[in-house]
């Protein structure tokens, strides 16, 4: 048993369908273990101040790791690691220590520069806390610091398994993570109290980091202190890092900016604007960030071969299966949003009003979710590149239209009755208090959207006009995808009238069934269309599971 566990960290995934579906899987338990810990989160606080503070205390951390953590993504290091690897092994562990060396100190610096400004910084953003409040979300600011440090070095050596094409270590590295903060909220908090859910969070981290570090070591890589760095490689990963960290840190300035805004709502808002942003999350990290990420290693190794036609069968391969992949969940999942956030959501302290305001927040998140996966792959396919310029340009600029339109659009909706009206209609929260919170994920989605489509613009503007045949698979998607939707409807209201929707297994039954009669719905249209990604997938699947034996995770998973 042991062996066969090592032999999966250490084998290689080389194909793409291959590796995407791998890290698919292990997305699925991953986000339903993200899933299994926000209903426990939900069912212990509700939509509640204590949420409230624990969500605004990853503010800070997140920020330091945007802003220094991100010198060491792999994104940025495995085109460099892959080219010193090429000329020996030897040059690329000196190139990992040395960048270890500068830039974890660096990151050790920053922290405790930090941990020392929080609670000037805590009082100024966050205004409206004060007394045990205000003292709790600085406790729990200053603990989180650790995470950032452990995730940076877990960034950092994650290049390496990913290079190696050891997915199964970087698959099963966010599982762990949402382990440790599932076990802080099981065992840690009834003993340390709220602190505790900020350690579980820390050991999530620390498990992140540990997986990491195993395969890397088994590979031969190790972690070292570099007496005389080479500055020139320094030099290199700053030159390429510097635009991605910039565009990070203005993405995670958004954030913040949309959760000082819901600390300004009503009670409870930063909880149901985060719980909905987690859920939006699921698909993109089951498909978008699955096959950008299976994809990357490929990129960056036919662009530095100068394999031109290989780097964009590439693209267009993983772009095609994004879309087709993304589209039903979209609809589905819009459809299905009471549903979702009943089943996983609705339980002990979440009252009715937070679950009706969070799915609201869902849907509108949702409508992004094909533009943010696919947002995903060709910010990798400029990284891949070595082009960074592009991805910071849309970054920085679609953070700034998060930013200011979360803000126009919270003005826009309370001083405007028809605002009011519209949204509550449209999304049945008619004289819900709070319901202003929706504003934030709408910025959001428009930020998402202008990011994508000045990233599609900039890289047909580069290689031509090569994605001509997503269209088509747009086409059939979109098609196939709302006449599943339709089904789906349908059949909530069908179900409706025979289930208890009063209870969890009413709920859950109504929107399981109406998934499968949409999803089926959709299969069978493609089917009918003679979709080419329909067919691609049921060979795939054939190949794997009926012709040739494979290893299978135990199922695993951004």
């Amino acid at each position: 048993m042991v062996k066969k566990l090592l032999s999966l960290f250490s084998r290689e995934w080389n194909g793409l369908h291959e590796a995407a579906f791998l890290l698919g899987l292990f997305a699925i338990l991953s986000q339903v273990l993200a899933l299994f810990r926000d209903r426990l989160l939900a069912h212990l606080f509700g939509a509640s101040q204590t949420l409230d503070i624990y969500y605004a205390a990853f503010r800070i951390p997140d920020f330091v790791f945007a802003g220094i953590a991100s010198f060491m993504s792999a994104l940025v290091l495995i085109p460099i690691i892959t080219k010193r690897a090429g000329e020996s092994d030897a040059r690329a562990q000196k190139f990992l220590n040395d960048t270890f060396t500068v830039f974890f100190a660096l990151l050790i610096l920053v922290s405790i520069g930090v941990f020392v400004m929080v609670p000037t910084i805590v009082h100024a953003l966050f205004p409206s806390y004060s007394g045990d409040a205000l003292n709790v979300l600085v406790s729990m600011s200053r603990l989180l610091l650790l995470s950032p440090i452990l995730l940076g070095l877990s960034n950092l050596l994650g290049s390496v398994t990913q290079m190696l094409h050891k997915f199964f270590a970087f698959a099963l590295a966010p599982v762990l993570y949402n382990i440790g903060i599932i076990v802080g909220a099981y065992f840690f908090y009834p003993a340390f109290g709220t602190i505790g859910l900020a350690w579980g969070v820390v050991l999530g981290a620390f498990l992140h980091f540990f997986v990491h570090f195993f395969v890397s070591s088994r590979s031969g890589f190790m972690l070292n202190v570099s007496l005389v760095p080479s500055f020139l490689d320094i030099w290199e990963v700053i030159r390429v890092s510097f635009p991605r960290t910039i565009a990070l840190s203005a993405n995670q300035i958004a954030l913040f900016a949309l959760v000082v805004f819901a600390a300004k709502q009503s009670l409870g808002s930063i909880t149901v604007f985060n719980f909905a942003f987690n859920l939006q999350s699921v698909p993109i990290a089951v498909i978008g960030v699955s096959y950008a990420t299976a994809a990357f290693p490929g990129l960056s190794k036919h662009f530095a071969d100068d394999e031109m036609k290989k780097f964009l069968e590439k693209i267009l391969t993983a772009v095609r299966h994004i879309v087709f992949w993304s589209l039903p969940m979209l609809v589905l999942m819009i459809v299905l949003r009471a549903q979702i956030v009943r089943a996983i959501l609705g339980s002990g302290s979440f009252d009715w009003t937070a679950t009706r305001l969070t799915a609201a927040c869902l849907a509108i998140f949702t409508v992004s979710a094909v533009a943010q996966s696919a947002g995903h792959l060709f910010a990798r396919g400029f990284y891949a590149t070595g082009n960074n310029s592009i991805p910071f340009l849309t970054n920085v600029l679609s953070s700034a239209v998060i930013g200011f339109t979360g803000y126009g659009f919270l003005a826009w909706y309370s001083g405007s009755p028809f605002m009011q009206d519209f949204i509550g209609s449209l999304l049945r929260v008619e004289g819900l208090l709070g319901a202003s919170v929706l504003m934030l994920p709408l910025a959001y989605s428009v930020g998402m959207l202008l990011n994508t489509a000045l990233l599609i613009y900039f890289f047909r503007k580069r290689f031509g006009k090569f994605l001509s045949p997503i269209k088509d698979t747009f086409i059939h998607g979109s098609f196939s995808a709302l006449v599943a939707g339709l089904v789906a409807y349908e059949f909530l209201e069908i179900l409706g009238l025979y289930l208890n929707l009063n209870t969890f297994m009413g709920i859950f039954l109504q929107g399981l069934i109406a998934g499968i009669a949409g999803l089926l719905t959709w299969w069978l249209i493609l089917e009918l269309m003679g979709n080419e990604e329909i067919r691609e997938v049921r060979t795939a699947l054939h190949r794997k599971f009926w012709k040739v034996a494979v290893i299978i995770p135990d199922k695993e998973e951004i």
